[in-house]
């Protein structure tokens, strides 16, 4: 009778284990990686306030891959334009996560993920270039302050 409950209770644990592998590798693949970014654009423009931060970081986070690889391949102007998305998309997730009060700390996070990139990518490239990654770097320091004075500044009313 012993034997029949270990053996009963090893292929729960083995069944639950191969479901939530199914789900952990199965479900990200379908739930859009492979969506383009105006897809994903669109998606954050739609979504819930609170759900807005984490697309318009995605986003972000692709575009700085973007500005990156074009300035890896010393193409200048459209890594500086890559480099005004970012700003954008940056701004649009800060200012979303300030409204509803969510994801402070993820987006902050990210943000200063994103300024330690940057300053790596300013390294490489020509002196000539590197103004306009200065500038986006400063921007998104700008950012990550006001996260933070929202996270830890005084509250209204108290």
């Amino acid at each position: 009778m012993m034997r029949f409950r270990v053996s009963v209770l090893v292929l729960l644990v083995a069944a639950s284990l191969a479901a939530f592998a199914f789900t952990a590798v199965a479900l990200p693949a379908v739930s859009g990686k492979d969506e383009s970014l105006d897809q994903l654009i669109a998606r954050a423009e739609s979504a819930r306030p609170e759900d807005r931060p984490a697309l318009y970081l995605d986003i972000a986070r692709q575009k700085a891959e973007a500005a990156d690889k074009l300035y890896n391949a010393g193409d200048a102007e459209a890594g500086n334009t890559a480099l005004h998305d970012v700003v954008t998309f940056s701004k649009k997730a800060t200012d979303a996560s300030i409204d509803t009060g969510k994801k402070l700390k993820n987006t902050e996070i990210a943000l200063r993920k994103m300024t330690e990139k940057f300053r790596d990518i300013k390294r490489t490239v020509a002196f000539e270039d590197q103004a306009p990654i200065q500038q986006t770097i400063d921007e998104l320091e700008k950012m990550r302050t006001d996260l933070l004075s929202a996270m830890f500044g005084k509250k209204k009313g108290k």
